[in-house]
Parts: structure tokens; sequence; C-alpha cells
């Protein structure tokens, strides 16, 4: 795989790319696209996510588990779709717990980029998925790579807030240093499981507020 990564994520993660099992992931995606198989996102969008939202400028971590499986809507960033793509249902529920922590109004779009623009990293724990079938490469390889770029978030940047919904993105706490980043844990917002918790969380004001008192600009969660 031709890791087309953003420069100041290159620069922490280039020996992550230089190990074994991330030429594993290479390998068996490479296979299976050959056995014809549809593999989501498309490949540019594989490290999206970095790429829109550089190292040096990361502030907020929202973490998903796995890309969408279904046409169109996977792009490399966790809970959001391309422009034109209605948001699914988690995305919905996320856009209605914003609107009754900060009053803000319901969008029609499901693509996050101007979250991710503003320094809000939208990880997915798995980067690929096949068609159709999903946690179908939850096991390549790709959560050794992601638990390793939140060490090197926790290690190496000071005050990010951690969003971690669900008991999925709750097990990733042990990775995080608790003394210098805002960790806020709720259940996923999920339809299934957004109101065992996830309503009424607040953890977008809570975030901003966070990050205010630490000098830093607060993130307008507004989606045009």
């Amino acid at each position: 795989m031709n890791v087309k990564i953003e420069s100041s994520w290159k620069a922490v993660l280039q020996s992550e790319f230089d190990k074994p099992y991330f030429e594993a992931i290479t390998l068996f995606i490479k296979e299976e696209k050959a056995k014809g198989k549809t593999i989501y996102p498309p490949g540019p969008f594989f490290f999206n996510a970095f790429n829109t939202t550089p190292f040096s400028e990361l502030k907020l971590v929202i973490l998903g588990q796995d890309p969408y499986h279904n046409p169109n809507q996977a792009h490399g960033l966790s809970f959001s779709v391309p422009k034109g793509i209605p948001p699914p249902p988690s995305l919905a529920n996320i856009y209605k717990e914003i609107h009754i922590d900060l009053g803000l109004p319901i969008p029609q779009s499901g693509n996050l980029e101007q979250w991710a623009k503003q320094g809000v990293l939208l990880l997915n724990a798995s980067l690929t998925v096949e068609a159709n079938q999903p946690m179908s490469h939850s096991k390549i390889g790709w959560h050794i790579f992601t638990d390793a770029v939140i060490k090197t978030i926790s290690e190496k940047k000071e005050k990010v807030v951690f969003l971690l919904w669900g008991s999925f993105a709750k097990s990733k706490l042990e990775f995080i240093d608790h003394n210098k980043h805002l960790i806020l844990t709720a259940a996923h917002p999920s339809p299934l499981s957004a109101y065992n918790g996830f309503f009424g969380c607040k953890h977008f004001s809570k975030a901003n507020e966070w990050l205010i008192q630490n000098g830093l600009a607060a993130i307008d969660w507004t989606i045009s």
C-alpha cells in the first residue's frame, strides 16, 4: 500500500508503516481486491482522517469502530458521509445531542469535514471494510495501527479531548494519559443505545469549555 499521509502524521507514524503487521494489511487488501471484492472507503480515502486533520493541528478525537459498509457512504472520516448522502442513524443522533446541548440546528448534510478541518480527528479503529460485511477487516491489523495512533497522540500531544462512545471506544482508555488529556465517555449514539446515556451527555459543550480553559479555540460544531 502506498501510504499517502500528511507530513506531520508521517513524521510520528513512520515506524508503524515499516512493521510486518502493516505489510500484512497491505498484502491482505491487495489480495482481496484481486479477488474482485469491493473495499470501502475507496483507496484514496483510507487515510482521509489523517490528511484532513494534521497531527500538528489536532485537538479532539472522536473514535469510531468500523467504516460504513454500504455504497457511497464511507470516505475515511468516522461517522461522516460524503455530501449528498443522508446522515446515518448514529450521526443523526449525534446531531440531536448537539441540538440538545448547544441549541444548534440539525444539519441536512452528513459530511463532517468542517469539524475535521478544525482539529477534530474522526478516527475509525479499522480503516477499511468489505462491502456489505461489517467488521470484516477488524482482525487484519488495523487495530494495532490505530491503537498506536492513540498512544502516539497521548504521548506526543498536550491537552487533547477524547470522546469515547460505547464499550468498544472505552476499551481504548488504557492508551490515554488521563493527566494530560480530557476523556469524556458515554453510551454509543446508535439508536440501540443512545437513550442509555448518550443523549444528555453534553460532550460538545464540555469539550469546548475545556479547550477554552486551556487556551485553545473552541470547536464550531455547526455543519452547513
